[in-house]
């Protein structure tokens, strides 16, 4: 399989052909399996994703025009996703007038790393000075310097969450990367949430959870022995990778356990793929797509996959990413239409036939075939990053 070519004559067109709005600006993602544009509400997490997809691509792979096309109509309509009080929306109408807006801040850190992207694409000032400002805001609420509304009543269950952790971390190492002038200060939040993974009680000898109590305790609930298998595997590269960048040895061997734990749990043994979510102690999945197959799992499988086979020359790495990789080529590309479906049903038949929507756009997939094109041309994780 050739990654690259994938990516520029299969997966980046799709997008660039059907959902760049160029009248109002910014991406369309509900599009339908042929690239038709079944819903015009926009996704503000995908403005900032597809922001960074785009420039990554023009940094990296190809110095396409047309990704830095795309890329301008994104970024200048990022501001009407911005309320006055610097927190994004979650949903806005095509011409970006406000529909949701969430107490979640993915939204700021997505379009922090798209900004900080597009800045080193461009040269763009304005986008870098945007970039960390939503950084800043971002990271405001993950500190809880700006409140924003608990999921859960912290008064009776104090909780945290593995997902802003590491979203965190990967967000501070892009814009550690790009920002030098503050690259002190995005080290010490990417090292900070580096050790909230490692030493702050989601992982465990079974696998990495999604929620423990705020000081690292086991949560005997539905809720405390969840386990999502993508998630853990994102989590599981991420950390390497900052192993890698940073010379912490420790970190790469944390990466591997966190793999090795969950892959037990993830993988569907009957019928191949990563499902949704699990019960750590193996009770019964309170998620009713507990076992469906979702496309951006199998992405982060293959990523963190790749790389441990890249660092620890582990055959059974390099095998079960072969394994999912033609599992992913068999059940999840779309060869005549273009992208990947997103949602299978636990036997592998497609669940819908959209290509996007709210959640799915161009991010966990191109990201995939971008890293893929750089370890396949040389090896080196490095630059990913850089």
């Amino acid at each position: 399989m050739n990654h690259k070519n994938i990516l520029l004559e299969n997966i980046l067109p799709f997008w660039l052909e059907n959902a760049i709005d160029y009248k109002n600006g910014g991406i369309y993602t509900q599009l339908d399996e042929k690239g038709v544009i079944y819903g015009t509400e926009k996704s503000v997490w995908f403005q900032g994703r597809a922001l960074w997809t785009f420039s990554k691509a023009y940094n990296l792979i190809d110095h396409n025009p047309d990704y830095l096309k795309a890329a301008n109509a994104i970024y200048d309509f990022l501001p009407k996703c911005t309320d006055a009080d610097g927190r994004m929306y979650f949903t806005v109408t095509e011409d970006g007038r406000e529909l949701q807006k969430r107490r979640y801040y993915f939204s700021e850190t997505f379009a922090a790393i798209g900004c900080a992207e597009y800045y080193k694409a461009t040269g763009n000032q304005e986008a870098l000075i945007a970039a960390e400002k939503y950084f800043d805001v971002a990271y405001e609420c993950y500190t809880g310097e700006r409140k924003t509304l608990p999921k859960i009543n912290p008064e009776n269950c104090s909780m945290k969450a593995l997902s802003p952790v590491m979203i965190m971390l990967s967000t501070a190492q892009t814009m550690r990367s790009i920002c030098k002038e503050n690259k002190d200060k995005y080290h010490k939040i990417a090292t900070d949430c580096l050790n909230q993974i490692m030493y702050g009680g989601f992982l465990t000898e079974r696998g990495l959870l999604e929620s423990v109590t705020v000081d690292g305790k086991f949560i005997d609930s539905p809720t405390g022995r969840v386990v999502n298998p993508g998630h853990s595997l994102e989590a599981a590269w991420f950390v390497m990778l900052e192993g890698v960048l940073t010379g912490n040895e420790e970190a790469i061997a944390v990466g591997k356990k966190i793999i090795d734990c969950t892959l037990p749990l993830g993988w569907d043994e009957k019928h191949g793929g990563i499902i949704a979510f699990c019960d750590i102690n193996g009770q019964p999945p309170t998620q009713l797509e507990w076992d469906m197959k979702l496309w951006w799992p199998q992405c982060e499988a293959m990523i963190a996959l790749r790389l441990a086979y890249l660092l620890f020359n582990k055959e059974s790495y390099r095998l079960k990413y072969e394994e999912l990789k033609a599992y992913c080529e068999k059940y999840f590309t779309d060869s005549q239409n273009g992208e990947w479906y997103g949602y299978l049903h636990y036997d592998n038949t497609v669940s819908t036939t959209l290509k996007g929507n709210i959640f799915k756009g161009p991010f966990h997939i191109p990201r995939l075939y971008i890293i893929m094109s750089i370890l396949d041309e040389d090896g080196c994780i490095n630059r990913y990053a850089q």
